[in-house]
């Protein structure tokens, strides 16, 4: 039997696909014969998800990427962060002391207040981003003061080598020389190690540099703002112009273009873990962070399905809306809501075997 429709229905219909035809050839989409898709122009307004004041954020940081004068840094700080720091250094209450551990200069920072009583022995180390060519002591700095602050726990601040002046594995040295002066008095399951942009890519290093060098495995890390090693994805076409207000050819190409890396082989397992399943498979509990806006986030991603793939306890947390190192400015809802999925993760993993 054959049911008939309503009229009303036949037309709507109709009239439907009439007009999704007529949106079609006023905006066509290209679908080229070995997939790649040809999106024409479109206005991207700001995620309906932010809160106003990550909106108002976001707005402000699409401005400064635009602005030469706003990405210049001095001593070591962009000047659009300059304003971070200074609400950092009245919010969080923490002290700091310039010191050196296993030979490389550190910047150590302690909750005024004290340690809290659950982490009287545990210490968390801090690789702060910079393109693995500067942001010390700024990005360290951002990254340290709310995460000690908040979570009432010591954190370490390593001023490891960076390029065009050091080459790798300089970083990943002097990461190993603080981590092992820190076993002295910390057992591995009580370490944390994280970071943000090249620190979070750095932190996988790390991993992997204690593995080849039989060090003991930290108790959990964390890579922000980075992958294990994959650059480019759909990010590179979609998030990054969305997130920084410009185009990255570098993300595109699936290749940095850092000094610091000049002469290596970027599938290297100590370079890019992410590629070598036996020692990606080793690596302690994982908190990966991006934001759909993020030019890291293919790659974030990517990060997060390898390691649950190999069993690894992973955790992805994606921040609509929000952009590359976003949760740098605490005043912003949605990077106080990063800070305390950061310190939970830690509480929650450090001191388990």
């Amino acid at each position: 039997m054959v049911a008939l429709l309503p009229c009303n229905f036949v037309s709507a219909q109709t009239a439907s696909s009439s007009q999704s035809t007529d949106s079609r050839k006023a905006n066509p989409v290209v679908v080229q014969q070995n997939g790649t898709v040809v999106i024409p122009s479109e206005a991207v307004p700001v995620s309906k998800f932010l809160t106003p004041e990550g909106s108002a954020y976001l707005v402000q940081h699409l401005h400064d990427m635009q602005d030469p004068s706003m990405t210049y840094a001095e001593k070591g700080l962009p000047r659009f962060m300059v304003p971070y720091l200074e609400r950092q250094k009245i919010i969080f209450a923490v002290k700091m002391e310039d010191t050196k551990i296993g030979g490389v200069h550190t910047y150590v920072y302690m909750p005024a207040v004290g340690l809290k009583a659950v982490n009287q022995d545990r210490v968390l180390i801090n690789l702060h981003g910079g393109g693995f060519s500067g942001c010390w002591p700024g990005c360290a700095e951002l990254e340290s003061r709310p995460i000690a602050g908040l979570g009432g726990i010591k954190v370490v601040s390593v001023d490891y080598r960076q390029g065009p002046e050091n080459k790798f594995p300089s970083a990943s040295e002097d990461v190993a020389s603080v981590y092992q002066e820190l076993l002295k008095s910390y057992k591995p399951e009580n370490i944390g190690i994280y970071g943000c942009s090249a620190g979070g890519m750095l932190t996988a290093e790390s991993v992997a540099w204690f593995q080849v060098h039989g060090l003991p495995r930290p108790g959990a890390i964390g890579v922000f703002c980075a992958s294990a090693g994959a650059f480019g994805g759909d990010a590179a076409y979609t998030s990054t112009p969305l997130g920084e207000g410009r185009l990255m050819q570098e993300m595109r190409d699936g290749t940095p273009r850092l000094g610091y890396f000049s002469n290596t082989d970027f599938k290297d397992p100590l370079v890019s873990p992410l590629y070598t399943s036996s020692v990606l498979s080793k690596f302690p509990p994982t908190l990966v962070i991006t934001g759909t806006r993020g030019f890291e986030m293919s790659g974030a991603v990517y990060t997060h399905s390898q390691l649950v793939k190999l069993g690894v306890d992973a955790e992805l947390h994606v921040w609509e809306g929000m952009f590359h190192g976003f949760f740098y400015n605490p005043d912003v809802p949605e990077s106080q809501d990063a800070y305390a999925v950061i310190v939970s993760f830690f509480d929650r993993h450090l001191g388990t075997k």
